[in-house]
């Protein structure tokens, strides 16, 4: 029950797989965008999505915390800038994306993205990640 749960909702990148290094293009010693973002179907009762970015190797530091409408398709492009109402403050103090940026020669940092479909009265439907790493 609980595998199927999870496999409800597929996160993916068209910039990096599963486990594969962040391009630079993506982090602060790059652009600094978000990047593209793709995801399957979210159950039909989905109200609104969630999408955090956590690097689980710095104590949990958030990247981006945003709310993505439920009406926002199956994706989001490289560089999306959340409206100000859907995004909370990362753990930088500001709001929208900060891309990796672990500090020099502290190794490979795992940089998880979590999509998560909220249904009536913010029960959570579906999960789904994606885990990039970067390391400088």
């Amino acid at each position: 029950m609980v595998a199927a749960f999870l496999a409800a909702l597929v996160l993916t990148s068209p910039a990096f797989h599963n486990g594969a290094r962040i391009p630079r293009t993506y982090t602060c010693d790059g652009r600094n965008i978000s990047p593209a973002l793709r995801w399957t179907a979210p159950p039909r009762s989905t109200r609104s999505l969630g999408l955090r970015v956590v690097d689980i190797d710095a104590r949990g530091f958030v990247h981006w915390d945003a709310r993505v409408a439920s009406t926002a398709g199956h994706g989001l492009a490289a560089g999306y800038k959340g409206q100000a109402t859907g995004e909370r403050s990362n753990s930088v103090g500001t709001t929208g994306y900060t891309g990796p940026c672990p500090p020099p020669g502290s190794g490979r940092h795992r940089y998880v993205f979590t999509l998560t479909a909220f249904g009536p009265g913010g029960k959570v439907l579906a999960r789904a990640r994606l885990v990039g790493v970067y390391s400088r």
